[in-house]
């Protein structure tokens, strides 16, 4: 099994930065592709970020592009999500997320992913 733990949540200002992490651990967490994804209340919850087993190559939500960077370093199974210029519609409950042991590549599809955290709350006041 694989256990996710998000950290770093909280409350700031229009325009403030926060950084989450992600810890994972378990014996068979292999450093698979991992993502980030947000729910706010009354919407589903949908794709912020992903970044692939290397952390060679990424994606974004359109809405947090240039705004947001994932990172990982798998000495420490750790994964970030640094958010800059944080918005008022970026309040949202975060979770971290992570594919299976045999999957490759970066995907957007909650269904993709076979372990979630059990999400950290962000709140941008405006």
């Amino acid at each position: 099994q694989v256990q996710l733990v998000e950290s770093g949540g909280g409350l700031v200002q229009t325009g403030g930065s926060l950084r989450l992490s992600c810890a994972a651990s378990g014996r068979t967490f292999n450093n698979p592709p991992m993502g980030w994804f947000r729910q706010a209340p009354g919407k589903e919850r949908e794709f912020v970020a992903a970044i692939t087993r290397s952390g060679g190559a990424t994606n974004y939500a359109d809405s947090v592009k240039g705004r947001f960077t994932i990172s990982r370093d798998n000495a420490k199974n750790t994964v970030w999500l640094q958010m800059n210029s944080l918005k008022p519609e970026d309040t949202a409950v975060y979770y971290c997320a992570a594919r299976g042991a045999a999957a490759y590549g970066l995907s957007y599809t909650p269904g993709a992913y076979s372990y979630w955290g059990q999400g950290t709350q962000v709140t941008v006041s405006s």
